[in-house]
């Protein structure tokens, strides 16, 4: 290897390492940020957070990858034109693509690496990270209940309100708690128009405090007949304020490093995805022809005959209804308008089931597409970022960062436009994946031509030459 090759790599990689970093620690930083009320003040020793910090970085790593390659490529070719390193170089007759080929070396090697990363190192640190985020929540479950949905986290019990605020976030607005420790369904149902959550350090209580409160609480037991139990009246009640204890003790008792989920599409390699793509894809089409079957059943079409009946139809009127009496009429309209309706309803259950099941499958085959799609789009965005560089001819932080975040905005908008087509069926997984890299790849190619030719982004001149000569041409007709 030339000490020019030296050079230009030790030129790329020491700002390269420096971004790296930076943009880590911002990603990290960001992520904490947004998850901090979640895992503060429920007593979690330090040594588990840095843990959990570290886990952390390491699924924000492919993230920051593409970005650091991004601007360290603008910036090392920006230093070089910038210090007319660049001129120099090409006045000795070396061309823009033999001077970039160690960096391009190196850009190949870390997307490589960044492959690597995000098919073994990724899913592992997704698995443990959401995995810990989860037990920690589950350390105080009042920070676990969700406003707006039903929350059947505490055993026994599902919990629902409209609203949570205060400074603690323990304040709660249109309360309802069932309580189905009865094995009956919602055997009490308790409303209440605020409430609030009260829970002391060591207790394996949680108190809800509520104000103006409706209760209602079926007497029926497991014991009685079930038209015993269809008899027994119920009670309701009403009190300024009522108050109820739950044992969240299993939750005291929770192992912080348990293993809760660990079959979410980001917690899986490259092979595994394949593997449980294909299990789902089975199940699916099982289930799709399951619904099929059920819809022949439904509508009797076993009882249709594939040939015209023997039957005389010489005393029947064209006119279906016109054989019956108008009593047997109203029947008639009637059941089939109620099936009808019926199947409406099965239809449209039916069609956000497969809407849920598909999405589930487009998210295992977007995930496998979108990581190859990814390692590659480090080699893409250091193809934009070099020539881009050597145009611009600045180095340092300051519009290199401007043009690297513009560029990374623009790549990160594109790619989650096509993760969420995806998911609707809109495009395939496979187009939704490389969707980002797809239409970027050109702007590279254009780029690097351009750079090679030691021409700008974009020539005025060339935009204008073609207007110039119009008009020379309508000018010369006239004369």
């Amino acid at each position: 290897m030339k000490k020019l090759d030296i050079y230009i790599i030790k030129s790329f990689l020491k700002p390269f390492f420096a971004t790296f970093f930076v943009i880590l620690f911002v990603l990290v930083m960001q992520a904490i940020w947004v998850g901090f009320d979640e895992i503060s003040g429920k007593g979690i020793s330090v040594g588990f957070i840095l843990k959990f910090i570290g886990y952390l970085s390491l699924t924000v790593v492919p993230m920051a990858m593409p970005i650091g390659i991004l601007l360290s490529s603008i910036m090392s070719l920006g230093d070089f034109a910038e210090n007319y390193e660049f001129a120099a170089i090409k006045s000795a007759g070396i061309s823009l693509r033999r001077f970039i080929t160690p960096v391009m070396v190196v850009a190949i090697l870390l997307s490589g690496i960044n492959f690597l990363f995000l098919n073994n190192v990724y899913p592992h640190a997704v698995l443990k990270q959401k995995n810990m985020f989860l037990n920690m929540k589950k350390k105080q479950p009042a920070l676990a209940l969700i406003p707006g949905v039903f929350n059947t986290e505490i055993p026994g019990y599902v919990i629902k309100f409209d609203e949570k605020y205060g400074e603690e976030q323990n304040l709660l607005r249109n309360v309802q708690i069932a309580d189905l420790n009865g094995k009956l369904g919602k055997s009490i149902t308790t409303t209440a128009a605020y409430g609030e959550i009260v829970t002391e350090e060591g207790s394996k209580y949680m108190t809800f405090k509520l104000f103006d409160v409706n209760r209602w609480e079926d007497h029926a037991t497991r014991r009685d007949k079930r038209e015993k139990r269809q008899k027994m009246p119920f009670s309701k009640s009403t009190s300024s304020t009522y108050s109820i204890n739950v044992d969240v003790s299993a939750f005291s008792n929770e192992n912080l490093n348990d293993t809760i989920s660990q079959t979410q599409h980001q917690m899986l390699s490259l092979k595994q995805l394949v593997i449980f793509a294909d299990s789902s894809k089975t199940a699916y089409d099982e289930y799709i022809d399951d619904r099929a079957k059920n819809f022949f059943i439904l509508i009797r079409a076993s009882s249709l005959k594939p040939f015209a009946d023997s039957i005389n139809r010489s005393n029947y009127k064209d006119e279906l209804l016109d054989n019956f009496d108008l009593r047997n009429q109203a029947i008639i309209v009637r059941n089939a308008n109620e099936n009808v309706q019926n199947n409406i309803k099965n239809f449209e259950n039916d069609n956000q089931r497969f809407k849920i099941k598909r999405k589930i499958l487009n998210l295992y085959d977007h995930e496998y597409h979108n990581r190859i799609a990814f390692s590659f789009a480090c080699l893409v965005l250091f193809f934009i970022g070099a020539p881009l560089g050597s145009i611009i001819r600045k180095g340092g932080f300051g519009l290199p960062m401007v043009m690297a975040i513009i560029i990374f905005v623009v790549y990160f908008f594109i790619s989650s436009l096509g993760k969420n087509l995806a998911e609707e069926s809109a495009i395939t997984s496979r187009i939704g994946g490389w969707l980002s890299t797809i239409i970027l790849l050109p702007f590279g190619i254009l780029l690097t031509r351009r750079a090679a030719k030691d021409k700008g982004i974009f020539s005025i001149d060339s935009a204008i030459e073609p207007i110039k000569k119009l008009i020379k041409r309508i000018k010369f007709k006239k004369k």
